[in-house]
């Protein structure tokens, strides 16, 4: 059951992240503590796959966990995204 419960927790951390990430990008707030909170929550998003494969390494049979390692994989790829796109408005 704690096993579950440490799972569980490392497949939320990114996901919540990655929405709190994008929620504060497109906020009109634009102070250096609002810039420090989305450096930390795109780092967390980031390391989104590295949940995934803790989590399936501490709960392999749950299926909560595995949808939440699928929103891990998600959560990773659109911050990616985000960044790339963000990169090639800059280059235009």
């Amino acid at each position: 059951m704690m096993k579950k419960n440490i799972a569980l927790t490392a497949e939320l951390v990114p996901v919540i992240s990655a929405l709190l990430t994008c929620l504060l990008v497109f906020a009109p707030i634009d102070t250096p503590v609002v810039r420090g909170v989305i450096t930390v929550t795109t780092l967390l998003a980031v390391l989104g796959f590295v949940a995934f494969f803790v989590g399936g390494a501490l709960a392999k049979e749950e299926k909560t966990v595995r949808i939440l390692g699928i929103l891990d994989l998600m959560a990773t790829a659109s911050i990616v995204v985000l960044y790339g796109l963000a990169i090639f408005s800059f280059a235009l």
